[in-house]
């Protein structure tokens, strides 16, 4: 009877990742940069460390040369605009007049 008090067992459904499968690495075509990221992880204090996030960006991309992965734009991936991408947004465009 204690097991009926609380509402009985959840159960668990498994669900799909958001962006799908992808194929495990079995040649480690992208090993490299791999280790460089969990180095880098390892080092850091801070897990979303921006120094960590370049390796990152080049691992997602190793993956997605080597089609490891689908195709898609850094942004959908959680890596915002680069610095120099931000300069050029916000600054106003230079009216030159001849």
């Amino acid at each position: 009877m204690a097991n009926s008090i609380g509402g009985g067992a959840k159960i668990f459904t498994p669900r799909p990742p958001a962006k799908g499968s992808f194929p495990l690495d079995h040649f480690g075509e992208c090993k490299d940069l791999m280790s460089q990221y969990m180095k880098c992880l390892n080092r850091s204090v801070d897990a979303d460390s921006a120094a960590c996030q370049s390796i990152a960006k080049d691992y997602l991309a190793c993956r997605m040369d080597k089609d490891l992965m689908a195709k898609e734009d850094f942004k959908y991936l959680g890596f915002g605009s680069t610095n120099q991408e931000q300069q050029q947004q916000s600054s106003p465009p230079s009216s030159k007049k001849p």
